[in-house]
């Protein structure tokens, strides 16, 4: 394999690995929303503005996941 191709699938592999950790971040405050929304819900608290960032965070999440799927699987750790 000629250094030039090795070097790009480096690049592809921590493309991957940044698409994984931006999931994990939106995912993480999806979560929080999730339950801020649902508690506003069920207080009878308006939650028009929570249930529409919880659906944006949700359509980010779910380009991502898109995005994701067209880069190889991580198969090692990066390092450092």
């Amino acid at each position: 394999m000629d250094p030039q191709a090795a070097k790009k699938n480096v690049k592809k592999q921590r493309s991957a690995e940044d698409f994984d950790l931006l999931i994990g971040f939106f995912g993480f405050w999806a979560v929080v929303v999730l339950v801020m929304t649902v508690s506003l819900e069920v207080t009878g608290r308006p939650a028009l503005l929570s249930a529409l960032g919880l659906l944006a965070l949700a359509l980010v999440i779910w380009g991502l996941v898109k995005l994701r799927r067209t880069l190889p699987h991580r198969t090692t750790r990066r390092l450092p």
